[in-house]
């Protein structure tokens, strides 16, 4: 074991981090912690009146990205208006109050810089890359975009069209498809359950007045972080929130709950597409983890990385120390597999995402429910090393440049409302062992009902009873 450990790694890491006493095993992610002296950039945070959070990291760097970061997505949704915040970040950049749409784009690319937006069930995100020394205007047009977006009737038109291409073109891409169903089947009759985009009978019918509405409801400032990584002074950050963000709060949107109040349950389930032209079946087969600050939430992480991913282009092989990668390079049983930790505030999946074909799917998901038994029963220390060693350096290569720095900021000020160094983050991680992994293994996958979904030659896939069923295994 000691050497998968590079030992200067775990030097750095201790003088950086001082002793474990003044970290612990806290049980709450967003538990205050004693102050950690590292020569990292510090995350500095402060607070306006109306709610909104500043949050940056100054670097030195000549460039800097900086965006908003936004507690609403499609699980701020209903049946009835799904789709609406995918929407309205499409129609964010076809122009404002004070600027045309080609104003916009002209005023970003003369500056050399680059707007961009997503959406996702928990988060809407608005962000610019630009020289540090054109932060101020970045600011400003983020702020544009979002207080004073024209929402024209043409435009919206427009977009309609754009959206339901949109649509189809990922209808096409059979793991987003899948990963649908699965949220569809796990958190059935909940926001959660809801697709991003929404359904193209809700893309037909959205309006003007809806999209409004629900930047009333939702675009509140006390559920806003602007956050700023790369050459940035935040003070000079403080200042232009100040300037361009210091809109009253509106009286509807204090009354909108949050989302800790609208749990979502999951159900054990499955649901299958039936589709004989395709040449593979595609399955992901999941379980009920738990949200971003629970105290398993790391345990789990490393569960994860010790499945890890493999295809059948890989150079990873027989030799290879991971049993499952070898199980399946020598038996072809799946084309690819990779294990996913999908994390929400109060709940997440964890599980596998696969690629077989219609003669070895039922022998490749039996392999992998077995691997997931083993990891409950017969884990050993050194692939818990192997797997915490890995999981830091993805991290650590994660946050290579300002983008991935902000939005590490942006979505760590959300969830946890502050900012997990990384020196704390890795602490965290080397003080898991393996009977702490061996028991969340325990608690959320063994004996549990999975949330399966599948699109292909589904024929030979096991029935969901067989699938229950291997959810343990006797002991003799």
């Amino acid at each position: 074991m000691s050497k998968l450990i590079n030992p200067k790694l775990g030097r750095t890491l201790k003088n950086c981090i001082g002793s474990p006493k003044l970290i612990g095993n806290s049980s709450r992610f967003a538990t205050a912690i004693p102050k950690i002296f590292t020569n990292a950039p510090k995350t500095r945070v402060t607070t306006l009146t109306n709610g909104l959070r500043v949050a940056s990291e100054n670097s030195g760097r000549s460039t800097c990205t900086v965006g908003l970061w936004i507690d609403a997505g499609s699980r701020y949704e209903d049946e009835d208006n799904n789709g609406t915040a995918h929407f309205l970040e499409h129609m964010a950049f076809k122009g404002t109050a004070n600027r045309s749409q080609l104003q916009l784009e002209l005023e970003v690319e003369n500056i050399g810089a680059h707007l961009n937006a997503y959406t996702s069930r928990e988060q809407t995100v608005y962000y610019a890359k630009s020289f540090s020394k054109d932060l101020p205007q970045a600011v400003e047009i983020l702020a544009d975009i979002i207080q004073n977006s024209k929402l024209g009737e043409e435009e919206i038109e427009r977009e309609r069209g754009v959206i339901l291409r949109e649509m189809e073109e990922i209808e096409q891409n059979q793991q987003e498809v899948v990963f649908d169903y699965l949220h569809s089947t796990a958190y059935q009759g909940t926001p959660l359950g809801l697709t991003i985009l929404g359904p193209p009978e809700n893309i037909q019918r959205i309006q003007r007045e809806d999209l409004v509405k629900y930047v009333k409801e939702h675009y509140h400032p006390s559920r806003m972080v602007l956050a700023a990584a790369g050459g940035v002074d935040h003070d000079r950050l403080v200042d232009l929130a100040k300037e361009f963000f210091s809109a009253e709060v509106d009286p509807v949107s204090e009354r909108m709950p949050w989302v800790g109040h609208q749990p979502c349950t999951f159900t054990g389930s499955e649901i299958r597409h039936w589709n004989d032209g395709m040449p593979h079946v595609h399955v992901a087969i999941a379980v009920e983890s738990v949200g971003w600050q629970h105290h398993d939430t790391i345990p789990l992480m490393i569960a994860n990385q010790i499945i890890g991913s493999w295809d059948r282009s890989s150079v990873n092989g027989s030799h290879f120390p991971n049993p499952l990668v070898r199980h399946m390079s020598k038996t072809n049983q799946a084309i690819s597999y990779q294990s996913f930790n999908t994390l929400y505030t109060d709940t997440g999946l964890w599980g596998m995402y696969f690629v077989s074909d219609n003669e070895n799917i039922s022998e490749c998901t039996t392999a992998i429910q077995d691997e997931w038994m083993r990891m409950c029963t017969d884990m050993n220390a050194m692939e818990v090393t192997r797997a915490k060693n890995t999981l830091l350096t993805n991290m650590a290569l994660m946050l290579d440049g300002t983008t991935p720095v902000c939005e590490d900021i942006g979505r760590q000020m959300l969830f946890y409302g502050r900012r997990i160094s990384w020196p704390e983050l890795a602490r965290r991680i080397q003080d898991v062992g393996m009977e702490e992994v061996k028991d969340v293994m325990n608690t959320y996958v063994w004996d549990t009902c999975p949330a399966v979904a599948a699109i292909g030659p589904t024929g030979a896939l096991p029935d969901y009873a067989l699938l229950r069923a291997k959810m343990y295994k006797w002991s003799y």
